[in-house]
């Protein structure tokens, strides 16, 4: 898979596209990649639980090393982790998932959760990575944790090469005010909007439960949209004035120029999050970016095969433009 990508004749449309690969599609072959769950505390006194892929590779340190951020609401259980984690079982690779906190099925401590623009505890994880594998390192981020990986890649410059060899973004919003706003409206709204909420705003109100007065309770529980949600909730708790705000300064497209290591972003056009409108050019993005813009996909789907399809074109072909450029 490339920029040259066409999903199957049978799945039309960015909708179907993202919704049938999520949940139907098949995600590896042979048996489930199995985790095994480390717990990490943090400066600040809370944890980060990542989930280490079991395989043969498990036990060899000089084997290459995959650390894949998750997106919205994600964990090692998402198609998107597995379809990565069986690439990495069958090329021998090691894979973790560190998860953002609040996304491992247990409420963190901190009264903090996670962000598009979390680039400080991107570069927290992958330093604690990089003191426990001495070999090739590269990661790759999905939608949410893809923006936050360019981020850190943005702030880090010439340094982030210590850290990892090369970075990817997959259907990352990297435009969040363009993404904010497609997701709050019309179909997306209706279905996308109120998933993430369905979790977001009870996983809120254990955080106030947590940590009284964080918030206004009746503002949160009156949030339709992500917008209303960030205003009450991810902005403020996370130093940022408003939505607004940290909708401009977490988003990665402006800073794309200052990256200094191969970077690759992917982003369908058909992409109900991130509209083709907003997607960088070449000159945007600068000499170390490369960009691919096919014109299906959805949004973190790219389905191959026959039906029912499978989602694991996507992760061998971010997989091959690592190696070949590691």
């Amino acid at each position: 898979m490339d920029s040259r990508y066409r999903a199957p004749w049978w799945l039309p449309g960015g909708n179907l596209q993202t919704i049938w690969p999520a949940l139907f599609a098949k995600r590896f072959v042979g048996a489930a990649p199995i985790f095994a769950r480390e717990r990490w505390s943090t400066p600040d006194e809370d944890f980060i639980d990542v989930d280490w892929l079991q395989s043969a590779a498990g036990a060899d340190t000089a084997a290459p090393m995959l650390v894949l951020f998750h997106g919205l609401e994600g964990s090692s259980g998402s198609h998107y982790s597995q379809a990565f984690a069986h690439w990495a079982r069958t090329n021998g690779w090691r894979f973790a998932v560190p998860h953002f906190r609040g996304c491992s099925g247990e409420l963190n401590l901190a009264p903090r959760a996670y962000h598009s623009g979390d680039f400080e505890e991107i570069g927290w994880i992958l330093s604690q990575i990089r003191t426990r594998h001495g070999g090739t390192i590269v990661a790759v981020g999905i939608s949410l944790g893809g923006n936050a990986l360019l981020r850190w890649a943005q702030e880090a410059g010439e340094s982030a090469s210590k850290a990892v060899s090369a970075v990817a973004a997959v259907c990352s919003p990297i435009d969040l005010a363009a993404g904010g706003r497609a997701i709050g409206r019309g179909f997306n709204r209706l279905i996308y909007t109120r998933m993430f909420l369905r979790t977001m705003i009870p996983k809120a109100l254990r955080k106030l439960s947590q940590h009284p007065g964080l918030f206004d309770r009746k503002r949160l529980l009156a949030a339709r949209d992500l917008y209303e949600f960030d205003n009450v909730f991810t902005a403020p708790l996370h130093g940022y004035k408003n939505t607004d705000d940290y909708w401009s300064r977490g988003s990665a497209k402006p800073h794309l120029h200052r990256i200094r290591l191969p970077t690759l972003v992917l982003n369908a056009r058909n992409d109900p999050f991130v509209p083709a409108d907003c997607l960088p050019s070449q000159a945007d993005a600068g000499s170390h970016v490369t960009l691919w813009h096919p014109a299906h996909g959805g949004h973190v789907g790219f389905p191959s095969g026959r039906f029912p399809g499978d989602v694991l074109a996507m992760p061998q072909g971010v997989m091959a433009w690592m190696k070949a450029h590691l």
